[in-house]
Order: C-alpha cells, then structure tokens, then sequence
C-alpha cells in the first residue's frame, strides 16, 4: 500500500487529506492512503521518514515549508528559487526530493482575472506560502512589495504606514497571512480597505470560511475576489502528477 501525507502542526482541518480521500474514492485508486503527520517540532521529521514504511510523498504545510529544505537530499530548481517547498517525493531509492507546487496553482488561479492595468502587488505576510506568490508574481512580470508587521529588509511597508495611497498604486492584494481563517472569522489584515476599487483583485490563500472578512470587504468596493480554494485543488494536483512520475 503507498502512503502519502501532509507534514504541519496543528492539522486536524486539513484540506488535503479530506481532498485526497475523495479523490481516491471517486477515481477508484484502491492502492494509496494519505494521512496527517502532524508534529510538534520539524526535529521530528526524519522518524516519520524512518518509521513510515511505503512513503512515497507528502505534502507540507505550515509552518515548515522553508524549515524542512536542509532535510532534503535534493530541492528542484524552481523550488530552491522560491525558497519554499510544499511537496516532496520520495524516489524509489529512498531519496527525499522537494518541489513547490503552490506557485503553480497561484499561476492558474490567478491568470483568468488579470487585467493590462494590474501592473503591482502587494503581498501580506512574509511566510513560506508568500515566497512562492513573489516568484510567480515575478515571472508574470508584475512587481510587488511585502507588507508584514515589523519592518526588515525586503519589506515594502509595514501595516501602519500602508498608506490609502499605496492601496490605489497596487491594484493586486494577496493575503498570504494566516488572519480570517476559521474559527476567527471576524479577523482581517488591517489596511485601508476604503481605498480598494473595482479595479482591484484581491486573493485571500484562505479557502475556510469561503469568504474572509477581508474579501467581504475588496466585494462591497467592487473589486474581483479569489479564494484558495481552486489554487489549493490545483496545487494538489500537481503534487499527484509529481508523485506519479
């Protein structure tokens, strides 16, 4: 039987095991499982690689995207690029290879909804989820700035200098931030969402509750919201056709 699995912390909600179940269901795939390994601390991840026989990949969550890169024999090269990894295969020799599957369902995700006129962004959070959101920001030629809570290098604004300004210059936002995710759905990043217009996409990586507060709020100014909900299906996709090579 071959064995899959998401690596996190605190994962009991987690989407992909509920998504692969029924994928397996649906496509009648009789020969694969996929469970949660859910640790405490990364340090605990060679004992799973060790004591979990017929491994063949696992998803990552996080918050250990970045942190579990020294613990991989090899990072594709998109993946080292990003500085995140979200997937990894384990080959037939028992090597563990990582990729990163999240800028591929951000790509497909976002690509129908782009405009001439969404030449920037900003991205909320700085975690292993946003690395893979400036890469793909990157190669379709939009230029972006990292919002976050203190300022440090590579920082474009810190919340309480985002400006209404800065809001109508970057007509893409990207909640790369874990606020809003259910149970505390009356949470938000806290910008100046008066200045959003129906010029404006915002994306919101949250698929649970299916509208945030902070798209609520970008929908009653008119602007276009996406959820993660299809860049999390796509992702996992991906990640199939990468353990099925």
């Amino acid at each position: 039987m071959n064995k899959l699995g998401l690596l996190g912390k605190d994962i009991s909600y987690s989407f992909s095991r509920t998504y692969f179940k029924k994928k397996f269901e649906n496509e009648n795939i009789t020969n694969t499982t996929y469970e949660n390994f859910d640790i405490k601390s990364i340090d605990l991840f060679p004992s799973i690689i060790k004591n979990t026989s017929d491994l063949k990949g696992l998803n990552v969550t996080i918050p250990y995207k970045e942190v579990v890169m020294p613990y991989l024999d090899k990072v594709n090269k998109k993946a080292k690029a990003i500085g995140a990894v979200n997937t990894i295969k384990v080959t037939k020799k028992g090597k563990l290879v990582g990729y990163n599957t999240d800028c591929y369902g951000f790509k497909k995700s976002i690509e129908p909804f782009l405009k001439p006129h969404h030449k920037s962004a900003l991205i909320l959070g700085t975690g292993g989820a946003s690395k893979a959101i400036a890469y793909t920001l990157k190669k379709l030629g939009i230029t972006y700035q990292y919002v976050s809570r203190k300022q440090s290098e590579g920082i474009g604004f810190t919340y309480d200098l985002l400006t209404e300004d800065a809001i109508k210059q970057h007509q893409i936002i990207i909640n790369c931030t874990p606020l809003g995710t259910f149970p505390n759905v009356d949470d938000c990043p806290d910008i100046p969402y008066q200045a959003i217009s129906n010029q404006h996409i915002l994306f919101d990586l949250i698929y649970n509750p299916e509208e945030t507060k902070f798209l609520k709020s970008g929908k009653s100014n008119g602007a276009i919201t996406i959820n993660g909900l299809n860049m999390l299906k796509l992702q996992a996709e991906k990640a199939w056709s990468i353990w099925n090579l």
